[in-house]
Formats: structure tokens, C-alpha cells, sequence
């Protein structure tokens, strides 16, 4: 094999989100992070659940494996038995993430998704995010409208936790002291200073950055031959 690619590395830092979850409902949203749950499945999460986004559990190739009516899928929506990793239009040093609309609700500059499930989502569950292109224009200092909700708005919520923010630059998660957002691992090619410049608040960085994990022997054999043989992760991330 080949030396691991920037999307190769993203794969993997995504599939690390549900690393120890047990058998929870992967919900990966787009196709970085679909990789990365099939991945994880396939690999060091054999009780991970994945589903077709209907009524099917499937297998990492989409074959089914059960059926998930709506009302259990509920149940794990609402009892923290779900793992969700969604985009953000802007996320800020709490985790707080806008997907609705940028500028005044009142007259938006420019109107995005809507609010969704994002506040179900994080309140009820474990949340991550996938951020495919770092820039302060995602990573700022005040979301314009919370959608998903941060560490300084969950108020104690049973099952909030953000897990990590993967972007294409590297790794990050909320274990400080006031729970806001932490530099863990740089891709291959990042510095530290990369990321502060592409950030829009003061981001707590260690002294020692460590890199991102490596993807395997294996794992990148099951990315190329298996997960992605058309090589669709390298139009999200060509690094």
C-alpha cells in the first residue's frame, strides 16, 4: 500500500468517533463520515449499527441485516443510543453549531437547512462533526442561530456529549476545563499555526500536538478495494 492520503487520514479520524460505543446507531452524514462509520464497523466496532436512513439495519455493504421501524428508531434517538456526525455552516469554541441561516434571523443574508434535528440530536445523544473545508468562516466565534447545541447551553442534559470535531486539518474535542474546543492531532502537513489562523476564536492548543492516527495496512486496503474503489473521498478532501 501506498502512503495514506489527507482524505485517507479523515476517514479514519472519523471512524475514531464511535471507537468504544458498544452497539449504538451510527448516523453518519455525508460521504467522509459514511466511510468512517463503515469503517469503524468493519474493524474495531463490530457492534456498531448502521442503517439505510429508512426502516433497514444494513451491513457495511449496505446488504440488510434487520429492520429499525420508526419507533425504535426513536427510542435510540431519545435514550442516547444513537451517534450522530453531522455538518456544520458554523461551529463555535463550545460546540454550538448553525445550519439554519447566516446574518439576523430576521432577514438572513443567506438561508441554509433549517434548525432539522439538530437540537434532538445533541441533547438526546452523542454528537460529532465533520467540517470538510477549515476556515473561520465555519469555525467563529458566535453561531448566528443555534441549531446544535454546546457545552454552555446543555444545561446538564443526560446525554449530551460532543464527541470530536473531525475537519480536514485535524482533530478536536471539548476535555478543558470550561469544555471548549481543544486541538488532539494534526493531519500530515498541518502546523499548529495553520489551524489557529483558520479558526475564528482562541482555540486551546497544546504544547505538543500529536498527529493524527495513520490508517493501517488493513484499513486502507479496505478504504481502496472495499469502502471507496472509485476514490469518491478524494473530490471532498484532495489533500
Amino acid at each position: 500500500m501506498t502512503g495514506a492520503t489527507r482524505a485517507e487520514y479523515c476517514v479514519v479520524a472519523c471512524a475514531e468517533a464511535w471507537r468504544d460505543d458498544g452497539e449504538v446507531l451510527a448516523s453518519p452524514m455525508g460521504l467522509i463520515p459514511s466511510l468512517g462509520a463503515r469503517l469503524a464497523r468493519l474493524t474495531f466496532a463490530p457492534e456498531l449499527l448502521l442503517t439505510d436512513g429508512e426502516a433497514l439495519l444494513v451491513r457495511p455493504d449496505g446488504t440488510p441485516e434487520g429492520w429499525l421501524p420508526y419507533r425504535q428508531h426513536l427510542e435510540l434517538v431519545t435514550g442516547g443510543r444513537r451517534h450522530v456526525m453531522m455538518g456544520a455552516s458554523q461551529l463555535d469554541r463550545f460546540g454550538n453549531q448553525n445550519i439554519s441561516c447566516i446574518g439576523d434571523w430576521e432577514r438572513p443574508a443567506r438561508q441554509l437547512l433549517g434548525v432539522r434535528g439538530a437540537p434532538v440530536n445533541t441533547l438526546n445523544h452523542p454528537t460529532s462533526y465533520w467540517i470538510p473545508r477549515h476556515s473561520r468562516r465555519v469555525f467563529v466565534e458566535r453561531v448566528d442561530v443555534v441549531c446544535g447545541v454546546g457545552y454552555d447551553r446543555a444545561a446538564g442534559a443526560r446525554y449530551h456529549r460532543i464527541a470530536r470535531v473531525v475537519s480536514d486539518l485535524g482533530v478536536f474535542d471539548f476535555a478543558t476545563p470550561d469544555r471548549s474546543m481543544r486541538l488532539v492531532s494534526l493531519h500530515p502537513g498541518v502546523t499548529a499555526g495553520q489551524v489557529r489562523e483558520a479558526t475564528g476564536f482562541e482555540l486551546t492548543v497544546p504544547d505538543e500536538v500529536p498527529a493524527s492516527r495513520a490508517p493501517t495496512a488493513e484499513e486502507l486496503r479496505l478504504i481502496r478495494e472495499v469502502l471507496d474503489p472509485a476514490g469518491a473521498r478524494a473530490r471532498e478532501v484532495a489533500a
